[in-house]
């Protein structure tokens, strides 16, 4: 469960990102987070993962207390999401199963574990045959489709992907969309945030909408005249 109770965030230049933000998301629920540029939607990312800690107010995520949370607790935290993101970031003289690899060794995954777990998230995202190409060897929507395969693989109970269809086509958008609804039909929460307005209208899930660092909506629908209707 992802939980923020009256969150302000202001920066050091003092910019006011995030003005009394409070929402619950549900373990299991897909959610979709929009809002214009610089509304505070990356400010909320960067809330999630613990790379800010916000000015006021409260947020809990899987069990964990990000304004209590200490040092040694940041890892453990994070272990529980897996972030995609929009550039893909793979490491590109490692093979797609390397990558994954890699990842899963960070947190101490044991050997016996590690092959198992790779081929399952592997022919989760259909990319099975590209086990040992490299990154470069594949197109974007591939990239992507590893990118999740990465966020799984660690079995994180909640999916934070920031834009992850800007590079690519429709086509391919739809494709990387229907994925994420596949696993969160397996009980992992997903978290989206977009502003692709034919994404969000075609799947309609719950939309938080985002403007000036306040929530203005909350509910199931679409965007209707540059706002959300449930």
């Amino acid at each position: 469960m992802i939980r923020l109770k009256n969150v302000e965030m202001e920066y050091d230049n003092g910019t006011r990102a995030i003005r009394g933000v409070t929402l619950t998301i549900e373990d299991g629920e897909f959610v979709f987070l929009v809002g214009p540029s610089g509304s505070g939607k990356s400010t909320i990312i960067k809330l999630l993962t613990g790379e800010v800690v916000p000015t006021a107010g409260r947020i809990m995520i899987n069990g964990f207390s990000i304004t209590k949370i200490s040092g040694r607790q940041i890892p453990l935290m994070r272990r529980t999401l897996g972030v995609i993101f929009q550039d893909f970031r793979l490491i590109e003289k490692k093979t797609v199963y390397e990558n994954l690899e890699f990842v899963m060794r960070a947190v101490g995954a044991r050997p016996r574990d590690i092959k198992s777990r790779i081929d399952y998230v592997l022919d989760l995202v259909d990319l099975e045959r590209k086990a040992e190409s490299f990154p470069t060897e594949l197109s974007g929507g591939e990239q992507q489709r590893v990118a999740i395969a990465r966020a799984l693989v660690n079995n994180p109970e909640t999916i934070i992907a920031d834009e992850p269809t800007g590079n690519l086509d429709p086509e391919r958008s739809l494709e990387l969309m229907d994925l994420l609804v596949k696993i969160n039909q397996l009980g992992t929460t997903v978290v989206v945030v977009t502003h692709e307005k034919d994404l969000v209208d075609r799947f309609g899930k719950r939309v938080i909408t985002i403007d000036s660092g306040h929530v203005v909506n909350d509910g199931v629908g679409g965007y209707v005249g540059g706002h959300i209707h449930g």
